[in-house]
């Protein structure tokens, strides 16, 4: 999987939009990051998580999951996207958008074009 590949997934979820964070890469939702291309350098993908979430992957021993110092005790998980496939980035990118997206926007109940 590539950068190319996150965004296709991630700008499908209503109000996500390509940006900045951190100075990389990231996909936002109103504002709220919830996926970042870290530098070449560090590489992986930063994806917002819930803690319990993290450590379940982290013990799966899956090698696309992983993380550093750096995140411990925070709700994220680092993805490598050379490891991993699409069914199960796109699960993990749709629920990142799902902890950051307003409510309203998550239950679908954003402003936006009435059906009459």
């Amino acid at each position: 999987m590539t950068w190319d590949d996150v965004v296709e997934i991630g700008t499908a979820l209503p109000e996500t939009e390509e940006s900045t964070w951190y100075r990389t890469p990231a996909l936002k939702v109103r504002g709220k990051g919830f996926v970042r291309l870290r530098t070449e350098a560090e590489g992986g993908l930063v994806v917002m998580c819930g803690l319990d979430e993290k450590e379940a992957l982290l013990a799966s021993g899956d090698p696309a999951f992983f993380t550093t110092p750096h995140y411990d005790g925070h709700g994220s998980i680092l993805v490598d996207l050379d490891r991993i496939d699409r069914e199960r980035l796109t699960e993990l990118v749709e629920e990142a958008w799902r902890i950051k997206a307003p409510a309203r926007l998550r239950d679908g109940s954003a402003p936006g074009p009435q059906a009459g």
